[in-house]
């Protein structure tokens, strides 16, 4: 598995498909992080936009390999295990993409509540902060996986499903993305950590259901 990882990341890497998610997340970041903002927000604002940018670096990944590349990848490892390294591909460098936003936050950011009165623990935050990154790039996998192909072929297609379903899966109530990020921001005035591992543990199994539907799918139509 690890050669088709290293594959698919150079091939991510030399298409320079994964510039414009990182790039637009490394600019919100910039922009949106201040010294001295409240830490617990800082976390939520850094987590949320990692679940389109994941989807969109799912996208970038499995769309990298030109069609003959990918026959032959799937002749010689089988159409499953290539599609599963392409969207790892895709989630592992959103991790690493999460893992920088919320050690920059951390850095910079005051450990207070909103109010500045209120001292955060910086070990439990910075848990409940990461834990929210990895959630949201859990489900941000889960909609690539399920908006590209071969669940999704068409581009007209997958781009605008992509795109709403991540928009849905950040503000519905009952999302586990929504409601990693609304716990770090609530807690924010009062200086309450909240640890997501509800939310961490339903976007895990959703994501890994979603990859392992769309592997399967891939098998099936390849």
């Amino acid at each position: 598995m690890i050669p088709l990882l290293r594959y698919h990341f150079a091939l991510l890497v030399g298409s320079h498909r994964w510039l414009p998610p990182t790039l637009l997340y490394a600019a919100y970041v910039a922009i949106g992080i201040r010294a001295g903002d409240p830490v617990l927000d800082g976390f939520g604002y850094v987590a949320a936009p990692l679940l389109p940018v994941a989807a969109w670096l799912v996208r970038a990944a499995v769309t990298a390999e030109p069609p003959a590349a990918r026959a032959c990848t799937a002749a010689a490892t089988g159409p499953g295990r290539a599609h599963l390294a392409a969207v790892s591909t895709a989630a592992l460098a959103a991790t690493a993409l999460g893992a920088l936003g919320t050690a920059f936050t951390a850095l910079v950011s005051d450990p207070h509540s909103a109010d500045h009165r209120v001292a955060v623990p910086m070990g439990p935050a910075i848990l409940a902060g990461a834990f929210t990154a990895l959630c949201c790039v859990l489900l941000g996998t889960a909609v690539g996986a399920l908006a590209n192909r071969p669940v999704v072929r068409s581009p007209g297609r997958a781009i605008p499903t992509a795109a709403l379903a991540a928009l849905l899966l950040l503000v519905a109530a009952g999302s586990p993305a929504n409601a990693a990020v609304s716990g770090l921001v609530t807690g924010s005035p009062r200086g309450t950590v909240t640890v997501p591992w509800l939310p961490l543990g339903i976007a895990a199994m959703t994501a890994a259901a979603a990859v392992a539907g769309a592997c399967a799918l891939s098998s099936r139509r390849t």
